[in-house]
């Protein structure tokens, strides 16, 4: 069988990071069910363009609605071996962080919990407040990775494409995918690197 891993995408501002998830992934040749939410849609047509949600769905091997709450992901009996959100908003966080389930995304996400799968979570809000904070603290005590799209600098990205390629790397390694060269590991750099 092919690692099967769920990718979701919220509302929160960073679709070009979910787009180059789902594209890493793909060349990774793991298997994906994609969930957008309805906020997702919004943002991804704003910063993606109105062919940006037929980008992503390309990319994935399913695409569920985020109201079918009887597809596979919502069942701990569909093998998977975890969970991405990226981008995710502060209300999707918090929605896991209290179990509510209450569309695909937050129930596919509180099943990777209880079944103790990696859930990779790329929350994408500053400032935070302390109910922001509290909400990640919640969701890291159940097991989720915390994991904001902060660049490593020290692998020196000359473009806006290059820091999201190293960001959405490190997403795919915290899921347990290695992301290969894509990835700036400190003291491998190649030659010319850091």
């Amino acid at each position: 069988m092919r690692r099967r891993l769920i990718v979701g995408v919220t509302g929160a501002s960073g679709a070009v990071l979910a787009l180059e998830t789902l594209r890493q992934l793909a060349e990774a040749e793991v298997e994906t069910h994609l969930v957008v939410s309805a906020g997702a849609r919004m943002t991804i047509a704003h910063e993606l363009g109105p062919g940006g949600l037929g980008r992503l769905t390309a990319l994935a091997d399913h695409a569920h609605s985020p109201r079918n709450l009887a597809a596979p992901i919502a069942s701990g009996s569909f093998r998977t071996e975890g969970m991405v959100v990226v981008p995710c908003s502060m209300r999707s966080l918090a929605a896991m962080a209290h179990g509510l389930g209450d569309n695909l995304l937050t129930r596919a996400a509180d099943v990777v919990l209880k079944e103790r799968r990696r859930l990779v979570v790329a929350p994408r809000e500053a400032p935070l407040h302390e109910g922001h904070l509290e909400a990640m603290l919640r969701l890291a005590r159940l097991g989720a990775v915390i994991a904001p799209p902060v660049p490593p600098f020290y692998a020196r990205a000359a473009t806006i494409e290059d820091m999201v390629r190293e960001i959405a790397a490190r997403l795919v390694n915290w899921a347990g995918v290695d992301p290969g060269a894509r990835m700036t590991r400190w003291g491998e750099n190649p030659v010319g690197r850091p």
